[in-house]
């Protein structure tokens, strides 16, 4: 849903990856949850961090704090900033409870994401991964 997010929010300022230490699939959930705002994730894949080893990037968001502590080190002058969200894919219920659970992390990430896209740093080329 980060990929999604500011890729659509910050338009073509930077250019955006996202990867996970453990990649699955995208969630229905979460292409649900992105389609009621408009953005249209369905054709994202989940990737691992280790398919952009060496490569350099401006920025390194981490989103979850297992991320944080096994994400790799990426060379270059990479700004690493971190905020823990909740996994809504760990939640459990209803169809509706577990959708829920991904509107809510989708707008905390919006929020955070917004913010990042307003004040990312003095970095010229941004290149992202989240």
């Amino acid at each position: 849903m980060a990929e999604g997010l500011l890729r659509h929010d910050a338009g073509d300022r930077f250019e955006v990856f996202s990867a996970g230490t453990k990649p699955s699939h995208v969630r229905p959930e979460a292409v649900a949850a992105m389609s009621e705002l408009g953005i249209d994730i369905s054709g994202q894949r989940s990737k691992s961090v280790d398919e952009f080893s060496g490569q350099q990037f401006d920025f390194v968001l981490t989103v979850c704090d297992n991320a944080k502590e096994v994400c790799p080190i990426f060379p270059g002058k990479t700004i690493t900033a971190h905020h823990n969200f909740e996994d809504p894919a760990a939640g459990q219920g209803s169809k509706e409870e577990r959708l829920a659970a991904f509107r809510r992390i989708r707008d905390e990430l919006r929020e955070y994401l917004q913010e990042f896209a307003r004040n990312p740093g003095s970095v010229n080329s941004e290149r992202v991964i989240g």
